[in-house]
């Protein structure tokens, strides 16, 4: 095999993001549900022979090292191997935005370079990789709606109903960073209990959306006032509302059946706002491609 086409890179909302503790290495400890959704960015991947690894924007440029070259360095170094790869990223996931593209893109990228640089790592190999990455890479690299606690090493399947919901951003993108590091951050949420979240979404299509709170989401509306003005106009719409990640996305349940209970009109989305009504993914494409 040395080239695999068609990559989907699937994004992600968090139905909740506590922030419960913090490590002594200033690592946050979370608590959260993330959900796959079928907003996605795509990849090709071609192997090369002389060890180079290169990434092709086939959309908006990427920063320069951006998650998929570091994810192909790492495991790379980690294995040994003389293979390179030529990395084509067609972007459309935004940036910014608390729906971890980025962090997509490099598990995407593990699983691909796993398979044409014959390594054949198991995904638990590959996952002490995707950890160095990032907190939500190894959440991708599982492949499957997950509750995800600590620093985004300790991930327990759930399944959840094929879910509809509207996902909208507005021009205005946050650094997690940014949010993390805010004074402000509530970080001593009590925990909470698998269980409990379970219990509530069996109770009706939004009211997963109201168990608990995204901790960052009170720091995000400080720091950009669009966050809130999202937040307001789904609201209207939809019933519920709640920004996903550090932001700068804001997401809205809209039902579990054949079709979305509500949407939006073609010319009511503000024209700075970019959205979409998207339906969860009950797994990752290539969820089949690390044992």
């Amino acid at each position: 095999m040395n080239a695999a086409y068609e990559l989907t890179a699937p994004a992600k909302v968090n139905l909740f993001l506590h922030v419960i503790g913090r490590r002594a290495d200033g690592y946050h400890l979370l608590q959260s549900v993330f959900m796959l959704i079928d907003w996605a960015d795509t990849l090709h991947i071609e192997r090369r022979s002389d060890g180079k690894l290169q990434r092709h924007d086939l959309g908006a440029p990427l920063p320069p090292d951006d998650l998929c070259l570091r994810a192909a360095r790492a495991l790379q170094q980690a294995s040994g191997s003389g293979y390179g790869a030529d990395i084509h990223i067609d972007k459309r996931v935004p940036a910014g935005a608390g729906l971890g593209g980025g962090s997509s893109d490099a598990a995407t990228t593990l699983l691909a370079l796993n398979r044409l640089w014959a390594l054949h790592w198991p995904r638990a190999k590959l996952a002490s990789i995707a950890l160095t990455l990032g907190a939500d890479v190894p959440f991708f690299l599982h492949g499957r709606h997950a509750f995800v606690e600590g620093i985004g090493e300790r991930i327990t399947p759930v399944v959840l109903p094929l879910t509809w919901l509207a996902v909208v951003k507005p021009q205005a993108s946050l650094g997690t960073a940014q949010i993390f590091g805010s004074p402000a951050l509530e970080r001593a949420t009590p925990a909470v209990i698998l269980a409990d979240f379970l219990a509530n979404t069996e109770l009706g299509d939004n009211h997963a959306a109201g168990f608990g709170r995204n901790d960052l989401q009170a720091v995000a509306l400080a720091e950009c006032a669009e966050v809130g003005q999202v937040a307001d106009w789904l609201q209207a719409r939809f019933g519920n509302s709640r920004m996903s990640g550090s932001g700068s996305a804001v997401f809205a349940r809209a039902g579990t059946g054949d079709r979305p209970l509500a949407t939006w009109g073609e010319d009511e989305l503000p024209a700075t706002w970019v959205g979409r009504m998207c339906r969860s993914l009950p797994v990752h494409p290539l969820a089949h491609w690390a044992g």
